[in-house]
C-alpha cells in the first residue's frame, strides 16, 4: 500500500453501505447472523442514539467506529483489513472516546470476543480488562482522565 491520505470526519448516512461491507468482512467477531446490524441501526447511531466516525484513505472509507450516547460504549470499530497497523483504528477510538467523556461519560465501555487481535488491540490502547465467565466475551472500560487542577 502506498502511503494514503488519511481523513477523519463524521459518518453520514451515505457512508452506511461503506461501513457495512466493512463490518460484514471481517475474520474474527464475525456476526452469526449478517441481517443482526441493519441499515437503520446505524443510521440511529448517526443521531438519535449516538454518533459515528470514518477515516477516509484516498477518498475510500477503510475504518468507522460508533459510540453509543445513551450507555457510553463504542458500539462498533473495524477496519479494513489492508489499513490495520495504521493507527486508524486508535485515532477513531480515540474520537469516539473523547466524544463520549465531552457528553458527560465518566467511563467508557466496549466488549469484544477473547482472545482475538481486537482483544490485544485495546490492551494495548490501555483500556482496563475485564472478563465475562459466562461467555467468550471480554469487557474493557476506559475512565475519564483526570484534569489538572
Amino acid at each position: 500500500m502506498n502511503a494514503a491520505i488519511l481523513r477523519y470526519r463524521q459518518a453520514e448516512p451515505a457512508d452506511i453501505p461503506a461501513m457495512s461491507a466493512i463490518r460484514l468482512a471481517v475474520r474474527e467477531n464475525r456476526l452469526s447472523s449478517p441481517d443482526r446490524i441493519t441499515h437503520d441501526m446505524y443510521l440511529d447511531y448517526l443521531g438519535r442514539l449516538g454518533r459515528g466516525w470514518v477515516c477516509e484513505a484516498d477518498g475510500e472509507i477503510v475504518g468507522f467506529a460508533y459510540a453509543d450516547l445513551q450507555d457510553g460504549s463504542i458500539w462498533a470499530l473495524f477496519m479494513r483489513q489492508h489499513y490495520e497497523g495504521l493507527g486508524i483504528g486508535r485515532t477513531l477510538l480515540g474520537m469516539a472516546a473523547d466524544w463520549l467523556f465531552g457528553m458527560g461519560h465518566d467511563t467508557v465501555r466496549l466488549q469484544t470476543t477473547g482472545g482475538t487481535r481486537a482483544d490485544r488491540f485495546y490492551q494495548a490502547c490501555g483500556w482496563l480488562r475485564s472478563v465475562t465467565p459466562a461467555d467468550d466475551y471480554v469487557c474493557y472500560t476506559l475512565h475519564r482522565p483526570l484534569t489538572a487542577p
